[in-house]
């Protein structure tokens, strides 16, 4: 998808049974899934069949004229279906080829199919998030498939670079695991270099004081004092100079030491206060603040809006789908959102015939079930 903002001709295969993102949910919106419109825009469907005989030979046919492939099944299903990487470079050696597995494509665990929550456990980042009296915690995204799909982008746009020297295309592998290793970073690389294994930190940082959640009279703000000088700030804002005097929060090591204690005092003085008196009053002073929004409250807020974070486009069933856009501004090229989300299959006779096909090849293709979705 976000290669498809940046402008790629982003062609969908799927099974005749569909992504089965199509029907995760609910929610659903005038028959479509919320989850699926999430991450599948800018894309054209072509149902195809690969457990038919002349399915592999069509891919194949695809292949030889496309950039990129990106594939997601276990290590060694494409070879089996005679898609795998040796093959299809044969015939179009520029071809950058990416694959995204759950644990990688070697190893003990590689066979394993890979789900976002259970490569959260497996990578340690739940044992990291939660409460240290509580149980460990998933992230509230499956953000263990966000990042493998943003690494493996990255790795195309490196690959497609270096072809543009070498003339050649390339394999990129990543997995779920290793996105989330990667995510690990300060955690996992003190942990490396001698350091116990860390508990989770709740609502504060693991390793600054105070940086985390406190309460003010009407609910909850979130507040980072991450320096000694933004520290005597907040304490001046808040009134509270006794705090700086006191010798179990007179430097970070001592602050987080003490930190469930210092976050008690900080909630008490803030009492004085709402959240959007304090959320004006930090920021004003130079003390990185923020209110606790639900998803709601921050799409809705004037900053987002600012952003133009939020596009509308027309969807074939649907109507008109609000989504996300594209998080990085290019001054001269920018990524944009063409089309929304397609329907199942939607564009595969376009695509074939775009490829070459004639209308009685794809006539004969439908006839044996090798190609579904829309006809005409």
């Amino acid at each position: 998808m976000w290669l498809g903002d940046l402008g790629a001709d982003v062609v969908k295969i799927e099974s005749p049974q569909g992504d089965p993102g199509r029907s995760a949910g609910p929610p659903f919106y005038k028959g479509e899934s919320a989850f699926f419109l999430s991450a599948n825009r800018n894309k054209r469907s072509v149902v195809l069949d690969l457990k038919k005989n002349s399915g592999p030979a069509l891919l194949r046919r695809l292949a030889a004229n496309t950039d990129v492939l990106i594939e997601n099944f276990r290590p060694h299903v494409m070879e089996r279906l005679g898609l795998g990487y040796d093959r299809l470079r044969s015939r179009n050696p520029r071809l950058v080829y990416c694959s995204i597995t759950g644990y990688g494509r070697h190893g003990p665990l590689s066979e394993r199919p890979g789900l976002d929550q259970i490569v959260q456990g497996v990578a340690g980042l739940m044992s990291v998030t939660g409460f240290e009296d509580g149980e460990p915690i998933r992230a509230g995204v499956p953000i263990a498939d966000l990042l493998a799909g943003l690494f493996g982008a990255c790795g195309i746009l490196s690959a497609l670079h270096a072809r543009e020297k070498t003339g050649r295309g390339q394999r990129v592998d990543t997995s779920l695991l290793q996105s989330m290793l990667a995510m690990l970073t300060f955690q996992g690389v003190r942990y490396l270099n001698g350091a116990e294994v860390a508990p989770p930190a709740g609502n504060h940082h693991p390793i600054i004081a105070p940086y985390g959640v406190f309460r003010a009279r009407d609910g909850l703000i979130t507040i980072g004092a991450v320096d000694q000088k933004t520290w005597i700030q907040l304490c001046k804002v808040i009134a509270a100079p006794k705090l700086v005097a006191d010798p179990r929060f007179e430097d970070n090591k001592s602050r987080f030491e003490n930190r469930l204690q210092l976050a008690e005092k900080i909630s008490e003085r803030l009492q004085a206060r709402t959240v959007k008196e304090w959320d004006r009053l930090l920021n004003d002073a130079g003390i990185p603040a923020g209110p606790i929004q639900d998803i709601g409250e921050a799409l809705e807020s004037e900053q987002v809006k600012a952003l133009g974070m939020i596009v509308e486009k027309e969807h074939p069933s649907a109507g008109t789908v609000r989504l996300l856009d594209f998080p990085v501004q290019l001054g001269l090229t920018p990524g944009r959102i063409d089309q929304a989300p397609p329907l199942l299959g939607e564009h595969t006779e376009e695509v074939l015939r775009e490829t070459g096909l004639t209308a009685g090849e794809i006539s004969r293709l439908r006839r044996t079930g090798v190609i579904g979705g829309k006809s005409g």
